[in-house]
C-alpha cells in the first residue's frame, strides 16, 4: 500500500474519531445542564467503573466473578434508566452514545489484528482519486450532452440512451448492472461514461476511470516487475465502479486478453458493476477476444449501441 495513501487514510480516521468524541462531549454537556437526573446517573456509572477497577486490582487469586456480575447488572439498570429519561425528554435513547463513523473499529482502522474493512475501503477511494487525477472526469456532464447532433431514428436511440444513463447514475448502488457502450467513434460514449462517473462520485462511491490500454499497462508493469505488486489489479477489482474506456485499442497479447477476461469475470462474480466503451461492434468484440469475454458481456451487461454521425466532426465543420 502506498505510504502517502496509508498516512492520509489514517489521518482521516483520526479526525473522524476526534470529531465523534468532541460531538459526544458536547451532547453530554448539553444533557447535564438540561436534565440533572442524567448527570447523577452518569456520576454513578463513573463510580461503578472505578469500583470495577478496584475489584480487579485487589482481587488477585480470589473469585470476583459474582461482584463483577453485580456491578454489570447495576450498570445495565442505570443505563436503561438513562435511556428512558432521555426518551421522556424527547431525545433519542442513544443520544449519549458515542457515534463513530465505523462502529466496528471505532474509527481506529483496525479490527483485532487486521485492517478494518472501512480502512481498506477508504484507502481504495483515495487511491482511485489519485489515479483519476489525470483523467477528464471534470469535463463532462449530462447537461452538456446535446441531442441536436443526432437525427431521425438515431435521435430517438440516443435520447433513450441519454435517459437510461441519467437514471443509471442517479440510482447507482452496489447492485447496479454493468454496461457496454459500443459504436463508431465520436458518438458520445466517453462523454456519457464520464457523466455517470461524476454523479456516482458525488454519491460517495469509488470510481476508477481510464482507458483500457492505460489500465492494462499498469497491471502488466506490476505483474512483471521484479518486486511483484498487486496494488493496481486490487484497485481495479475492488472499486465500486470501474470504467474501461476505448476497449479494443490495446495490443492483442495473451496477457492482455487473459487480464480483460479476469477483470470482467471477477467483477461480475463479485457483483461489482463496470462500464466498458468500445468502437468495436459486437461482431468485432467476438473476433478480437476470447469467446468467454463475449459470452459474459452479452449475457450479463446492458448493451447500448450508439448511432449517428461523428459529433466531433460535426462540431468542427460548424465552426
Amino acid at each position: 500500500m502506498d505510504s502517502e495513501i496509508f498516512d492520509k487514510a489514517q489521518s482521516i480516521l483520526t479526525n473522524r474519531r476526534k470529531r465523534a468524541e468532541s460531538e459526544n462531549e458536547a451532547r453530554i454537556d448539553e444533557i447535564n445542564k438540561k436534565i440533572p437526573q442524567i448527570r447523577e446517573i452518569n456520576d454513578v456509572l463513573f463510580n461503578t467503573g472505578k469500583q470495577l477497577i478496584s475489584i480487579i486490582s485487589n482481587g488477585k487469586g480470589q473469585d470476583i466473578s459474582e461482584k463483577v456480575e453485580q456491578l454489570r447488572q447495576y450498570n445495565l439498570g442505570a443505563q436503561a434508566m438513562s435511556r428512558k429519561i432521555l426518551a421522556e425528554h424527547g431525545y433519542p435513547e442513544d443520544y449519549l452514545d458515542m457515534h463513530y463513523t465505523c462502529p466496528v473499529c471505532c474509527d481506529r482502522g483496525y479490527n483485532g489484528s487486521k485492517y478494518c474493512e472501512c480502512f481498506k475501503t477508504l484507502c481504495g477511494k483515495l487511491a482511485a482519486d489519485e489515479l483519476n487525477k489525470s483523467s477528464q472526469l471534470k469535463l463532462s456532464d449530462f447537461d452538456s450532452f446535446d441531442l441536436i447532433y443526432y437525427s431521425g431514428e438515431n435521435y430517438m436511440t440516443m435520447k433513450n440512451i441519454l435517459e437510461f444513463t441519467k437514471q443509471y447514475a442517479e440510482t447507482f448502488n452496489n447492485q447496479s448492472k454493468s454496461i457496454l457502450m459500443f459504436g463508431e467513434t465520436g458518438l458520445g460514449k466517453t462523454h456519457l461514461s464520464l457523466a455517470i462517473a461524476n454523479v456516482v462520485l458525488k454519491k460517495g462511491y469509488s470510481v476508477i476511470y481510464d482507458s483500457a490500454i492505460n489500465i492494462l499497462r499498469s497491471i502488466e508493469k506490476e505483474h512483471f516487475n521484479r518486486e511483484y505488486s498487486s496494488e493496481m489489479i486490487d484497485l481495479v477489482m475492488n472499486t465500486d465502479l470501474l470504467i474501461l474506456d476505448d476497449l479494443g485499442t490495446e495490443y492483442v497479447t495473451p496477457f492482455y486478453t487473459a487480464t480483460i477476461y479476469n477483470i470482467i469475470n471477477t467483477r461480475l462474480n463479485c457483483g461489482k458493476p463496470s462500464i466498458i466503451s468500445t468502437n468495436l461492434d459486437l461482431e468485432g468484440i467476438a473476433q478480437r477476444y476470447d469467446r468467454r469475454v463475449m459470452s459474459r458481456i452479452v449475457s450479463m451487461y446492458t448493451c447500448l449501441e450508439f448511432r449517428g454521425k461523428d459529433v466531433r466532426l460535426q462540431k468542427r465543420n460548424n465552426t
